[in-house]
């Protein structure tokens, strides 16, 4: 089985930063993309930001500039270090990995069970 655990969520006010962590864990051959995504309260969750093995990264339109995503890979732990943040950011963020699990040849989706992030005006 694989875990992903994130940490740093809280309470931060407008224009503010906090950074979010997704440790993972577990048995894996090979991880392959990790991202973050988000729901707010009566919203459908969405994508914030993702990033390849590679390193290549791709971003919602709405935290592009604000919001910048990483990975270490010794340490299995993606990061998203969110700057400038604004009321409408406050959601439930997830970590969601693609992992390629030992014994597989094929990539499943796992999540994290997710972090609040609550932005005051």
């Amino acid at each position: 089985q694989v875990q992903l655990v994130e940490s740093g969520g809280g309470l931060v006010q407008a224009g503010g930063s906090l950074r979010l962590s997704c440790a993972a864990s577990g048995s894996m051959r090979r991880l392959n993309s990790m991202g973050w995504y988000r729901q707010a309260a009566g919203k459908e969750r969405e994508l914030v930001a993702d990033i390849t093995s590679g390193g290549g990264t791709n971003y919602a339109a709405s935290v592009l500039g604000r919001f910048t995503i990483s990975r270490d890979n010794a340490k299995i732990t993606v990061y998203l270090q969110m700057n400038s943040l604004r009321p409408e950011d406050t959601a439930v963020y997830y970590c969601k990995a693609n992992v390629i699990r030992s014994g597989t040849f094929f990539g499943t989706d796992y999540w994290g069970k997710g972090a609040l992030v609550t932005v005051s005006s």
